[in-house]
């Protein structure tokens, strides 16, 4: 049955600003309540009747103009481990998502974006019950601070987002809805998973309310040894959120989040050293002990206010205070963050002669302190008493949006969004070694535009295009790792623009088969490309490498074969070249990206053998990728088989799921990752054979 429901992922539901109230919403015509509780039936009998919220604003699907993808708790709760984005978003198309060591360090791109980056995510702005995690420069962590036991929706735009949340959404936008505030009444609830490579999960959760006050809080603690030697991993992850219904027309939603993350660093390998073992680490990870910790505390509140029927407001404040350790070899690594942000849309629905508009327009607002300091690394991150650097950056990103969603007739429809973004960072040097200071600043503007149509002949069946521009300024990572000195910003670099356009047709053939079909096209400027200097070898640093274009099909289909019995297949064309580049390389006009497989194909059957018990086999499937820009070192392509089990019954008073899941089944051996490292230590492979066991209450 889960796989039905993922099928939706024609839709993009709710971003970080929710709009006006259920009861707004349903005085409007064409419109349902849009909260993430909204009825599952709703999604899984009638799918082209959902509202959904992209863009800024309540729109039908069948009348929405972008390429979007929304999977719900049914969905997220046949993950095997539950710790990693690749796990939730398997079957979306046109994402990318590389699990560098079989834990939760991940790197994800989205149409190619962001793919030569060396962690995390870049290009994709991802929100978390509406609060951003990303920092001013639109860089996202490895997403260290999800539960994905505690996730109910989640929310994927493919495509160009910048003019709708900057230049962190160039390549897309994740936004992830935890449990609602006020549910889980019935007490303590929780799951525990374990499995393979000394890995174990447990996590509880609670919830309640009374009145107008809800609350639900999350607890969860993950271990793993990894695949490979020194990549083990540990989380913890506190999240507390409340719902406070002041009046009808105002609610609020206090949020508070606690995240410790810990995971050792293998670095990649190169051929020789991968043949004779897979699952060593690089010498360099374990003689200098390299791994990355974080503690990181969010508190923010969340909430919306309808002024009239037809005007409302949606607002977010939050700060956030994170302590980094990350030992390489050059250095120890120290960073303090603290960040505030805030974010204020208004919203108003009007018409003009036979026009219906809703017009908005908003800010976001995101201010970061970073004090950064390293120190040689003297052997097993054991520190020396020099200091390399010591300097405090100072960050603030602005966006001011606008957007206008038109409403021709009930078949057309419209869409146009206009936002500049302007990005600062400045950096003071503390240290000025040999009377030097390497204090600078690096700031990046960019205004941005993207209009949207749609045409939707029936209930069942709608077409869309839209035309939209990308911006990428330099984040953080790529700016603080200076070619030039240790400390100090990398003064080379520019942000990359963007503009592209995508043609789609989503609909619902009978009650059967459920389809979405989208062609893009995108051509960037100024590429960010990776290289490193002779005289720090083991260092990473970032350049504008030239232009690229890109073209990609995505197909996501679900199949109601039988009662019981549904296939559902996501499948990805890439086809990614640069154009008129020069790098390290030489002339690499016509070459393809590096780590851009030309196609990905997912499978998932699934079978509900009885009310009690459900089977599910899958494939994973990728064809061949380059590992750098000279596309003169191909990695072969794989395809893994996976399968589960689970069974409900009843104990307690409570229902109970045990679960059974097998990754790679066959023992594939496989590259997972590559990175385009010119030293030739670019591979990372990918786990053998793994057994996951669960247990979890389905219903309190």
């Amino acid at each position: 049955m889960s796989t039905l429901v993922m099928c939706c992922c024609l839709v993009f539901a709710s971003a970080p600003l929710q709009g006006p109230s259920p009861d707004t919403l349903n005085a409007l015509p064409q419109q349902v309540p849009t909260s993430s509780a909204a009825s599952d039936t709703l999604v899984f009998h009638d799918p082209m009747g959902i509202v959904v919220t992209a863009l800024r604003t309540a729109i039908p699907l069948r009348v929405n103009p972008a390429a979007t993808t929304v999977l719900d708790r049914r969905t997220l709760d046949v993950m095997p481990r539950a710790i990693a984005v690749d796990e939730a978003v398997r079957m979306v198309p046109g994402v990318k998502v590389d699990n560098q060591a079989d834990g939760e360090r991940v790197h994800m791109s989205i149409r190619g974006q962001g793919i030569l980056s060396e962690r995390g995510l870049r290009g994709i702005k991802v929100l978390q019950d509406g609060l951003p995690l990303n920092d001013p420069t639109g860089f996202a962590p490895d997403l260290y601070d999800v539960d994905w036991s505690n996730v109910q929706r989640m929310e994927i735009l493919r495509g160009p987002g910048a003019s709708l949340y900057g230049g962190g959404a160039t390549a897309g936008v994740l936004n992830i809805i935890t449990t609602p505030a006020g549910s889980e009444a019935g007490g303590l609830t929780g799951s525990l998973r374990s499995g393979s490579n000394g890995f174990w999960k447990a996590a509880a959760r609670a919830g309640g309310g009374s009145g107008n006050l809800g609350y639900h809080i999350s607890l969860s603690r993950t271990e793993g040894d990894g695949y490979r030697v020194h990549t083990a991993f540990n989380a913890t992850n506190l999240y507390a959120k409340g719902e406070w219904r002041v009046t009808e027309r105002l609610h609020l939603t206090p949020i508070l989040a606690w995240t410790q993350f810990f995971n050792q660093n293998a670095e990649g390998l190169n051929l020789t050293w991968m043949a004779e073992d897979r699952k060593q680490a690089n010498p360099d990870a374990t003689v200098f002990n390299e791994y990355q910790r974080t503690h990181r505390v969010t508190a923010g509140i969340v909430g919306s206010l309808e002024t009239s029927p037809a005007t409302w407001m949606d607002f977010n404040a939050y700060v956030r205070r994170t302590e980094y350790k990350e030992p390489v070899p050059s250095s120890v690594q120290h960073r303090s963050f603290v960040g505030p942000g805030a974010t204020l849309q208004i919203s108003h629905q009007t018409e003009t002669g036979f026009v219906g508009h809703t017009l908005g327009a908003g800010t976001d607002l995101q201010w970061q302190t970073i004090d950064e300091s390293r120190h040689p690394n003297l052997g097993d991150a054991r520190e020396g008493p020099e200091l390399l650097s010591d300097e405090t950056i100072d960050q603030s990103g602005t966006g001011l949006f606008l957007f206008d969603r038109l409403e021709f007739n009930e078949k057309w429809g419209g869409m146009v969004n206009l936002r500049y973004d302007r990005i600062t960072n400045r950096l003071e040097d503390h240290l000025q070694t040999g009377g030097m200071s390497l204090s600078g600043k690096a700031d990046f503007d960019q205004l941005t535009l993207r209009l949207g149509l749609s045409y939707s002949p029936s209930e069942t069946v709608g077409f869309f295009a839209n035309w939209g521009q990308g911006f990428l300024p330099p984040a953080t990572e790529e700016l603080a790792n200076n070619p030039a000195a240790q400390g100090g910003f990398n003064q080379g670099l520019e942000a990359a623009t963007s503009w592209g356009e995508e043609l789609g047709v989503r609909g619902l053939l009978g009650q059967e088969f459920l389809y979405d079909l989208t062609a893009f096209h995108l051509e960037t400027e100024g590429d960010f490309d990776r290289y490193r200097i002779p005289s720090r070898p083991l260092e990473t640093f970032y350049r504008n490498g030239g232009n690229s274009r890109r073209f990609g099909v995505e197909v996501h289909e679900n199949w109601h074969l039988l009662d019981a019995l549904w296939l559902e297949a996501a499948y990805t064309w890439s086809h990614f070249v640069y154009q008129e580049s020069t790098s390290f390389y030489g002339d690499i006009k016509g070459n393809r990206l590096p780590n851009s497989p030309d196609h990905q194909l997912m499978t998932d059957l699934s079978w509900d053998v009885s009310p009690h018990l459900s089977l599910g086999v899958g494939t994973d499937s990728y064809g061949k990728w380059f590992v750098d820009a000279s596309n003169t070192v191909p990695v072969d392509g794989y395809t893994l088989l996976n399968a589960r089990m689970a069974w409900t019954f009843p104990a307690g008073g409570r229902e109970w799921e045990f679960s059974v899941q097998g990754r790679n089944l066959t023992g594939t051996r496989y590259v997972a990752f590559t990175e385009p490292d010119p030293d030739g230590n670019s591979y990372q492979p990918g786990p053998e054979q793994e057994i996951f066991a669960g247990l979890r209450v389905v219903t309190p």
